[in-house]
């Protein structure tokens, strides 16, 4: 499968530098980080937050929480990857 990389927002950059942890983290809290996930009622939740946003009826309190709701994901997205790397790294040279 080809990837494709996408460039990365200023904020992104920043998550990216600070939640960097290469080796320094161990393969068990590498697995622990992959357990952090949503909930199914926050999924349930963020999917009704976006059926409201296609449909142009979000209030000024929903809008707010869909947007806290993508950066935690967003930020839960770079915590799994770090933490993949970290395993996959580990695999190689253990």
């Amino acid at each position: 499968m080809k990837t494709t990389t996408i460039p990365e927002l200023p904020a992104v950059a920043v998550w990216h530098h600070v939640l960097r942890f290469n080796d320094s983290i161990t393969p068990v809290a590498a697995r622990a980080l992959l357990k952090f996930q949503f909930t199914p009622a926050e999924v349930e939740r963020m999917q009704d937050l976006a059926a409201q946003a296609r449909r142009g009826n979000l209030s000024a309190s929903d809008a707010i929480e869909i947007d806290t709701l993508e950066r935690l994901g967003c930020l839960l997205d770079i915590l799994h990857s770090n933490a993949r790397r970290v395993l996959k790294r580990r695999k190689v040279t253990a």
